[in-house]
């Protein structure tokens, strides 16, 4: 019932306040200014529509002629490759959004992102709970998706060696489990797949057992976490999808772990890219202060606590998301241990999402809107050259959508309560597609070597196919390191 305030509260302070806030803000700015604004983005337009490979009419999927400077609908933005020209063979969801006109409530991309994050949803998923400890005592939670008509000797099966493949699902770095990731872990047990989300230390209900919180980029528990999984689970294919600033996390981890990361595929939802100028502009003023005060919300919980190393006056009496951060982890003064982080810079320079973007090894489909009202300009905020030039990264960009919005039209009818969201039926056609492009690649090498011939040809350089890789044999014993106790939450 709080949720259902909330979220009635955000949508009538928005709906009275930023219209005005807008039209004040476009009328201080001069003529010029203005007009300078729209060229830059016309001719954003113009090199997006000129970048993609692919771009389709909404629900047609027949080529259309645009006027210059019209953007196309859905774009799929990458280096032209063997699995791309699958992808757009095999993938037919990726040309199925609906548009909307302008009278519908989803053409607002403000109120596509309040519906998709923050309105309440009555899911009928119910979550498993594997506390998890790490090596420095610290604990993560890893909530195991069940279906509510299930079993509890169902429910326990998610610790036996099943087949069926593993969705890792990273929430946003605020921790808030949103509707979108709700309806994810719904749809992805329709699919037959094992949804997991990943909870930081002291988020959504997971103990603070030390007075280290994670940073916004390191990885280190998230891959404690995918080795506990893979132990739990030799069997499965283990996936991995974020949301919002999830998507840090798990690029990071995907970077820093290269070929070992054990995923066959992953996928980002609205994620966010240039994170430290992201923090330093802060987002639209509406979701810059639900955030703050959500961050601040949870932090509270653990004021006695952190007081010992963190200026807790300094911490709740800030009114920006990079002050909360950096009085989190940056801390002036000499180091008294390499991990230390003194300065602003210093701390991107290890928590930046790309800066080991060169390493990925998988296929990674990030899903955006160009009207995202969290992430910002579209021109400034997405790296268009990644996409370009590095194989492994795919850009399905869309016109409409907000900030992991994506809402289909019959989407909460009561008459089609299976209605599902668009972003999450991409990205699970993504996941088949590419796993069905590696089975059939490897059976056309071993096809090809039974016949003596060389394979030679051009294909999509897979680095490695790591979830066909073993458990990981461990110097240490396993057993040591991971002690879990399992409950029943929502």
């Amino acid at each position: 019932m709080l949720e259902w305030f909330g979220a009635v509260f955000i949508i009538l302070v928005v709906a009275a306040i930023w219209p005005a806030s807008k039209y004040l803000g476009i009328s201080s700015q001069s003529s010029s200014g203005v007009q300078g604004l729209g060229n830059s983005r016309r001719e954003w337009r113009e090199k997006v529509s000129e970048r993609c490979i692919v771009s389709r009419d909404v629900g047609t999927g027949q080529s259309v002629d645009r006027s210059p400077g019209e953007s196309p609908s859905v774009a799929l933005i990458c280096k032209p490759s063997a699995l791309a020209n699958y992808l757009l063979k095999h993938c037919v969801t990726f040309y199925k959004l609906h548009s909307y006109p302008k009278w519908n409530w989803r053409a607002s991309p403000l109120l596509q992102s309040i519906f998709g994050v923050c309105w309440p949803y009555d899911c009928p998923v119910h979550f498993v709970r594997d506390h998890l400890q790490m090596s420095d005592d610290g604990i993560v939670a890893l909530d195991w998706a069940v279906a509510a008509s299930a079993s509890i000797h169902r429910r326990r099966r998610t610790s036996s060696n099943s087949t069926s493949p593993i969705l890792l699902i990273v929430p946003n770095s605020f921790g808030k489990i949103t509707r979108n990731v709700l309806k994810l872990c719904e749809m992805a047990l329709t699919h037959g797949y094992l949804p997991v989300v990943f909870n930081r230390r002291g988020q959504n209900g997971t103990p603070l057992s030390t007075v280290k919180l994670q940073q916004f980029g390191d990885p280190a528990d998230l891959r404690e976490a995918v080795r506990y999984i893979r132990y739990r689970q030799p069997a499965g294919r283990l996936y991995a999808v974020s949301e919002s600033t999830g998507s840090g996390l798990l690029l990071s981890y995907l970077g820093e772990c290269g070929s070992s990361s054990y995923v066959t595929a992953a996928a980002c939802l609205s994620p966010i890219f240039r994170c430290q100028s992201w923090f330093e502009s802060s987002p639209a003023w509406p979701f810059h202060w639900a955030l703050l005060l959500y961050q601040k919300m949870w932090l509270s919980r653990y004021r006695t606590v952190l007081g010992d190393t963190v200026q807790t006056d300094a911490l709740f009496s800030s009114s920006s998301l990079r002050t909360v951060e950096e009085v989190l982890f940056c801390r002036p003064g000499p180091k008294t241990s390499p991990a230390d982080i003194s300065t602003w810079e210093a701390y991107w320079e290890h928590n930046d999402p790309l800066r080991d973007v060169d390493e990925v090894a998988i296929p990674v489909l990030c899903m955006c809107s160009q009207d995202d009202p969290v992430r910002g300009d579209p021109e400034s905020s997405l790296p268009l050259e990644l996409f370009e030039s590095n194989p492994h990264f795919f850009l399905l960009l869309t016109a409409q959508g907000g900030h992991c919005g994506f809402s289909t039209p019959r989407e909460g009818a009561s008459d089609r309560p299976d209605t599902s969201v668009w972003s999450h039926q991409a990205l699970l056609d993504f996941l088949r597609a590419t796993s069905d492009f590696f089975t059939t690649e490897e059976r056309a090498k071993h096809a090809a070597r039974r016949r003596g011939l060389s394979g030679s040809g051009k294909a999509f350089r897979h680095r490695t196919i790591s979830t066909c890789k073993k458990a990981p044999v461990c110097s240490h014993n396993i057993h040591a390191i991971y002690s879990w106790q399992r409950s029943y939450t929502r």
